[in-house]
């Protein structure tokens, strides 16, 4: 899992999980209204392609980027689009993102902002976030609900602060 790679939420926190972080009030899953300031996703920092297109991008993609600020395409979380802009690439029949169903009157598609703004002080591998939400999930802690395991097909998802603040946290640790 990389870092704030080529998701457009708002500013990203680089380490083994992206972060974004930006006040915005957003309907939660269960349609009440949460306030999220933190995103976390999930990129491509292998060449990977789709319709002949390489759609690799990751965090030092991100950060190679003028004002290490990139927009990131193809989003779907619609908790996160009341800050996104249409994506243009849902209308050109050569980008992989190209929805034959979308109209500029009617885009299905949203795109938002990220930018790199530091990396975390060591990799978080998956599995150790794996391992502390299984613990969490009996004990109650800061990542029982963790939408990274619970809606795992996201590839933007909403931290609330006990959740970004325990990630931050495991930085401090050996891993």
């Amino acid at each position: 899992m990389m870092p704030a790679a080529k998701e457009r939420s708002s500013k990203p926190v680089g380490s083994s999980t992206g972060k974004a972080t930006k006040k915005t009030a957003c309907p939660s899953a269960q349609g009440s209204k949460q306030a999220y300031s933190h995103w976390l996703m999930k990129s491509e920092p292998e060449s990977r392609f789709e319709k002949g297109a390489d759609v690799k991008f990751g965090i030092e993609d991100l950060k190679a980027q003028p004002n290490q600020t990139a927009c990131w395409d193809g989003v779907r979380n619609y908790q996160i689009v009341k800050e996104a802009y249409p994506d243009h690439t849902q209308f050109d029949k050569k980008d992989p993102h190209y929805d034959s169903s979308s109209t500029k009157e009617n885009p299905k598609w949203s795109m938002v902002d990220v930018q790199f703004v530091r990396m975390t002080k060591r990799f978080i591998p998956l599995s150790e976030l794996k391992a502390h939400y299984q613990a969490h999930r009996a004990s109650g802690g800061p990542l029982k609900d963790m939408t990274l395991f619970t809606r795992q097909r996201l590839s933007v998802q909403p931290l609330t602060d006990e959740e970004f603040e325990f990630v931050l946290s495991l930085e401090e640790k050996p891993s």
